[in-house]
């Protein structure tokens, strides 16, 4: 009987390339709606929509992280290809988020925390490519849980940054009584994030000491 090779199922990096598109254009909308960037070409108007769209984008292909996974695992689909693509798509996904976030310039104390995040991020893919073929860093459970707050983080900072966009607001214009205390979540949430991401980093670097010194 003629047996033949087993194919993966196509749909879960079919899902991780549309996060890492979806990344790309959530970032030129975030850019399009930041105050003072396109202020000649766009309206008010159009700005705001693009902050709501921008928003929805993130919070969709934000889902599929776990989705692709999930369904690579139990289609027995998981493929070399997959397993390269899925952190750079949630790379571009979570630096798009940080930098339409920065360019906002309205949201008090999350320079630094998105910094450090982008920063470790970087590094560790340095450390990666520089080791390849050498070491194995595989993704640890706590990384794949950085991922999540961090993009739960980066949602909450999206949403404070559209109150007036999504019509939140009191009918005088002023601010909804619990909308204080949630962007204080949000600055907390990213504040915790970056210290999860910190934490990720220094454990890849120390895995990849061991090894190294094991050679």
């Amino acid at each position: 009987m003629t047996t033949y090779p087993h194919r993966a199922n196509p749909i879960p990096n079919i899902l991780t390339g549309i996060r890492l598109f979806a990344g790309v254009v959530m970032f030129a909308m975030m850019a399009g709606a930041a105050p003072g960037a396109l202020d000649a070409w766009l309206s008010p108007d159009t700005q705001a929509k693009f902050g709501i769209w921008a928003f929805w984008i993130f919070v969709i292909a934000a889902s599929t992280d776990w989705v692709d996974g999930f369904l690579a695992r139990r289609w027995n689909s998981t493929t070399r290809w997959g397993a390269i693509l899925d952190p750079i798509a949630d790379k571009v996904l979570i630096t798009g988020a940080i930098l339409g976030v920065l360019a906002s310039g309205s949201l008090p104390g999350i320079a630094l925390p998105c910094g450090l995040i982008l920063f470790r991020e970087f590094a560790v893919s340095a450390l990666r490519e520089t080791m390849a073929g050498r070491i194995e860093l595989p993704v640890t459970l706590a990384a794949k849980w950085k991922t999540t707050v961090q993009m739960v983080a980066l949602a909450a900072l999206q949403l404070t940054l559209l109150w007036n966009a999504f019509g939140l607001q009191e009918p005088d214009g002023s601010p909804l009584s619990w909308q204080p205390a949630f962007e204080s979540f949000a600055v907390f949430l990213i504040w915790f994030a970056a210290v999860i991401t910190l934490w990720t980093g220094w454990q890849y670097f120390r895995e990849a000491k061991r090894q190294m010194r094991d050679l």
